[in-house]
């Protein structure tokens, strides 16, 4: 007897044949088994095109160029047909009650835009990698839990955002609102998908019983190099020109202006101050091409919720 698949797993790929092999593996593993696979390859050339599985509904859009993680999200998500799709990336490992944690979690409200998986650290394997994403008032994302041990992230919770590495969204809503910022290329994007869903009054939440173990930095090296500095700098202006509106980004401003002053002395020290310096110089000169989420007064009481939150993350993380 066949079901008609309910969610759509989209793993996007580039070049990473050995660690898209595995996360397949442990996807063929799933209590689960009412879900497609849709792999969007981003031209590989070390053979990736050739992975297959067991999984009965499964197919691969290769494209013949690296088109960066968000249009080869966008891609697969135009292409998805079923109610809820789950982005996941290539580097990771799922625990068997994954697909079906998630689809418990977004199925509780349809207020609920997205859940966010439980992502453990794939080398200390009790340690969180991400449990949702935190945004501040300087204008930085931030993992929640990274580093922490997981048993202290065992409760669900309503988050700022999902990380796109392992989350669960609904289709319709997002096609809706708008997918992933293609000028992003990557970085950032799963935040800026996440504040405009909230704008337009969803939410978001994290679901422990979801679990992945994440490798991490496996496409684009370290944690920090100076590609994923300008990158993520670039996009961070993005995603405030975009998503606040002009009196909130003028009350915020000066947390903005001390958060990049706080990280050029950090990239410094680092050495990649001139590539977050580019970074930020790039996404001012470019941010008028991004297209800035309507303003609207039904969404005031939204911008009032996403302003306390952003106030009370940075008190959170000022704790820690």
């Amino acid at each position: 007897m066949t079901h008609t698949a309910e969610v759509t797993v989209i793993i996007p790929n580039y070049n990473e044949k050995k660690l898209l092999e595995n996360c397949i593996k442990t996807l063929e593993g799933q209590t689960c088994r009412n879900f497609k696979l849709l792999v969007v390859d981003n031209g590989s050339t070390d053979g990736s095109t050739e992975v297959t599985t067991s999984l009965p509904d499964y197919e691969m859009i290769r494209l013949n160029r690296n088109t960066g993680f968000c249009v080869a999200v966008n891609i697969g998500i135009r292409h998805t047909k079923t109610p809820y799709f789950i982005l996941l990336n290539n580097d990771t490992e799922v625990e068997a009650h994954f697909v079906e944690a998630l689809l418990a979690g977004i199925r509780k409200s349809k207020r609920i835009f997205s859940c966010s998986a439980q992502m453990l650290d794939y080398r200390q394997r009790d340690r969180i990698d991400n449990a949702g994403d935190y945004y501040l008032l300087p204008g930085w994302a931030m993992a929640r839990g990274k580093g922490k041990p997981a048993f202290l992230f065992e409760e669900e919770a309503e988050i700022f955002s999902s990380c796109g590495g392992a989350s669960i969204y609904r289709t319709e809503a997002a096609k809706k609102i708008g997918l992933f910022d293609e000028r992003h290329f990557a970085y950032l994007e799963d935040v800026d998908l996440g504040y405009r869903a909230r704008i337009y009054g969803y939410c978001n939440y994290y679901i422990p019983k979801a679990k992945v173990w994440h490798v991490g930095s496996a496409t684009t090296g370290t944690r920090y190099n100076a590609k994923k500095v300008f990158l993520a700098a670039r996009n961070s202006i993005f995603v405030i020109y975009k998503n606040m509106p002009v009196v909130q980004f003028l009350f915020n401003f000066p947390f903005v202006a001390a958060g990049i002053l706080i990280k050029s002395v950090f990239f410094s020290t680092k050495g990649l101050f001139f590539a977050y310096a580019s970074g930020i110089c790039e996404g001012i000169r470019r941010c008028r091409e991004c297209q800035k989420v309507r303003f609207k007064r039904r969404h005031v009481g939204n911008y009032i919720k996403i302003e306390a939150e952003l106030a009370a993350n940075l008190f959170r993380i000022i704790k820690y």
